[in-house]
């Protein structure tokens, strides 16, 4: 007589073993995700007087500084920044003017570079961990500083120089200081009439 055990038992042998392989997943979940030393954190770039703490990329700056967060402390950071897309003797940091690229992170995860400038133009930052495995972090971004208009000589302000005699400008000839003018001369005029008769006894 035909019996229902053998499917029963291997229903609950694949039971079984998909409760065995969920648990394995779950368990290994987390060594999954974690992050070997060294691929942690990020870097961004900042405008100079941006605060450090700061953790927004700016991607359009003048001048300039590195700010790194998250990484593993006490690590050895070198980074580079040429144009981008390449060009052939186009500036780049570091050079004479900035020989250190190095710099190490702090307990708390962080890191600053000095206040760093470059012509106007395209370029992409490359910042390596001692303790990376890959290709490091990359950021691309623009230097462009605006440019400073040169300032009007000031013009004329007050009256002619002494000695000069005039008005300052021919428009403030109006006619009302015309009218004052023709009024001052006629009266001299009259005055001075006044003046000439009475020797005359008239």
């Amino acid at each position: 007589m035909p019996t229902t055990s053998l499917p029963r038992r291997a229903g609950a042998r694949t039971a079984a073993l998909a409760a065995l392989t969920l648990a394995g997943t779950a368990a290994g979940a987390p060594a999954a995700l974690a992050q070997p030393p060294g691929d942690n954190g990020d870097v961004k770039i900042h405008s100079v007087g941006t605060p450090f703490d700061d953790q927004r990329n700016e991607p359009k700056v003048c001048d300039f500084y590195l700010a790194a967060f998250n990484f593993d402390p006490g690590e050895m950071v070198t980074w580079t920044i040429k144009t981008q897309p390449p060009v052939p003797g186009g500036a780049q940091l570091p050079d004479a003017t900035y020989p250190d690229n190095t710099v190490t992170i702090e307990q708390n995860g962080r890191a600053q570079t000095i206040p760093l400038g470059l012509p106007d133009g395209q370029y992409k930052l490359t910042w390596k961990t001692n303790l990376g495995h890959g290709a490091g972090k990359q950021k691309v971004f623009k230097v462009d500083c605006p440019v400073s208009k040169p300032t009007a000589p000031p013009g004329p302000n007050g009256g002619p120089p002494a000695g000069g005699g005039g008005l300052a400008r021919d428009d403030a000839f109006a006619p009302v200081a015309g009218a004052a003018a023709v009024g001052l001369a006629a009266v001299t005029g009259v005055v001075w009439f006044r003046i000439r008769r009475r020797p005359h006894g008239v």
